[in-house]
């Protein structure tokens, strides 16, 4: 079994992503594409930020999705790299990367697919912009404890505050998401709990948890109005770790997905058991694959960047 990994891990983008992507003609023209489908410069927000800028849910979203399928076509010019490309026979990504996962596959076009991050990164902005709330990585936790360490914050906070798991990374990396006051609560209480440490993320609000639920119609309009084939190879789903080949099915399972928790950690595990030989992780940063090497040491992955 060989995997193509795609992602956005929260905090995933930087300064300078694609411009590896400048010197392979078809990746370059991805990010032309884009400036026509989203009325404004991509790569120069890429290449040049500021930081500030790029790590807003609005543009972090769409210029991650561009530069992980930009990262396919660097791979293709790679000696044996069409060769990898056809011998790929799963893929999955973390939150937005369910969204390259499939455009990789074929469930939609490169256009389609962005239009869609496009108004999905515009949907979780308004809906983070709509209440105070934060996410925050729980580092050196099993997911038992961490659920511990949030119910112990939830019960000193009202209920607009409440924080629960929004990312089940893997053994020892859980991400929790909630109101501003329930996660300062968590980070507070986190070294009680012997938590090596917390890092808050760089996010505009409280991913996959009902924070996000005003933009789950407005995602279910788009996905409505969006050609959705059956992906020529399994795309793991990050709702329940688990591939789907309707395509009423992936519109369903992607605008619930905003609003539920990341099965990353059981997406991983899946893999391994299934006989996972080879990943290649696309695009910028190098989270996934420290994730996969912490659940297997002799994990064999490639991270390839644009």
């Amino acid at each position: 079994m060989i995997e193509l990994e795609n992602k956005s891990v929260p905090g995933a983008q930087a300064v300078g992503m694609g411009a590896e992507a400048q010197k392979v003609p078809a990746a370059a023209e991805l990010y032309k594409k884009a400036n026509e489908i989203l009325g404004f410069d991509l790569l120069d927000i890429c290449l040049n930020g500021p930081k500030e800028k790029l790590d807003s849910t609005v543009l972090s979203q769409p210029a991650i999705y561009v530069t992980s399928l930009a990262a396919i076509e660097v791979l293709r010019t790679r000696d044996g790299g069409q060769q990898i490309i056809d011998s790929v026979d799963v893929t999955c990504g973390l939150s937005l990367g369910e969204y390259t996962a499939l455009a990789f596959a074929g469930a939609f076009s490169f256009e389609d697919g962005l239009k869609l991050v496009k108004l999905r990164g515009e949907a979780m902005q308004d809906a983070a912009d709509a209440a105070q709330s934060a996410m925050v990585s729980i580092i050196g936790l099993d997911s038992e404890k961490v659920q511990k360490l949030c119910d112990a914050a939830n019960e000193e906070v009202d209920e607009a505050n409440k924080v629960q798991i929004a990312n089940f990374l893997c053994p020892g990396n859980y991400a929790v998401s909630g109101g501003v006051k329930g996660v300062e609560a968590v980070e507070a209480k986190a070294k009680s709990f012997k938590a090596r440490m917390t890092v808050r993320l760089a996010v505009a609000g409280a991913f996959h948890t009902s924070f996000m639920e005003p933009a789950v119609s407005r995602l279910e309009a788009a996905l409505a109005a969006t050609e959705i084939k059956t992906p020529r190879i399994p795309v793991i789903s990050n709702v329940d770790a688990e591939p789907h080949a309707d395509p009423e099915t992936i519109k369903k399972i992607l605008a619930r997905q905003v609003t539920s928790p990341v099965q990353w950690e059981a997406t991983v595990k899946t893999l391994l058991t299934k006989g996972l030989k080879k990943s290649y992780e696309l695009g910028p940063g190098k989270v996934i694959a420290g994730i996969v090497k912490r659940m297997d040491k002799g994990a064999d992955l490639e991270n390839i960047s644009a």
